[in-house]
């Protein structure tokens, strides 16, 4: 089932998300939800609060990126086969000289801006079945995770733009937020003691 993307100006973005027991109702039935709605919305990644819910969840499946010319043909193949649930992640470590990429958000639609991430990340989270890892992610791959992962921490992509940029981009973020864009996709729109759907 495709589910209506949660829009910038909603509380439920900015909140730490809560760790998932192993019992969380109809899980599975919720991760191929996030999956078609990723996949609806022509993303590479999405987070439970996306879709209305603070828990520690994301999925991420960057066969989007596989085509970037600047790739070389091993990254693009691995690109294209990069698809993953994480569960109650927690990334250790993160470095590496930062590096400039074009993000944008489903959340955020219309706007994209260059962010500076590290470029490797140590991080351990649970799979589908609940099974633990932990694994070191680089490039692209690194940088969705680092995307979503930055959503269950209650952190959108704009949050690492200068004072400057958020600045500029204030108009835009208020019209999101209050329902005012054009989107491809069913999005959910929050306002004062109630919700609206487009």
């Amino acid at each position: 089932m495709i589910l209506p993307i949660i829009a910038y100006g909603d509380p439920v973005l900015r909140k730490v998300c809560d760790t998932i027991p192993e019992d969380y109702p109809e899980l599975p039935k919720l991760i191929e939800d996030m999956f078609q709605t990723m996949y609806h919305s022509n993303g590479v990644g999405i987070a439970a609060p996306q879709v209305g819910l603070a828990i520690r969840l994301f999925v991420v499946d960057t066969n989007g990126f596989s085509e970037n010319e600047d790739l070389t043909s091993e990254e693009k193949e691995y690109l294209k086969n990069f698809k993953k649930v994480f569960i109650n992640a927690k990334i250790i470590e993160e470095e590496g000289q930062p590096w400039a990429f074009n993000e944008g958000c489903l959340s955020i639609p219309g706007v994209t801006e260059d962010v500076s991430r590290k470029p490797t990340l140590v991080i351990e989270y649970q799979d589908e079945h609940f099974v633990k890892h932990t694994e070191t992610f680089t490039g692209l791959a690194a940088r969705v995770i680092q995307h979503e992962y930055d959503h269950i921490e209650g952190i959108l992509f704009t949050d690492h733009l200068s004072s400057f940029k958020k600045q500029l981009l204030k108009n835009k973020l208020n019209n999101i937020s209050s329902g005012k864009v054009k989107v491809s996709y069913k999005m959910k729109f929050f306002e004062t003691n109630k919700k609206r759907t487009r």
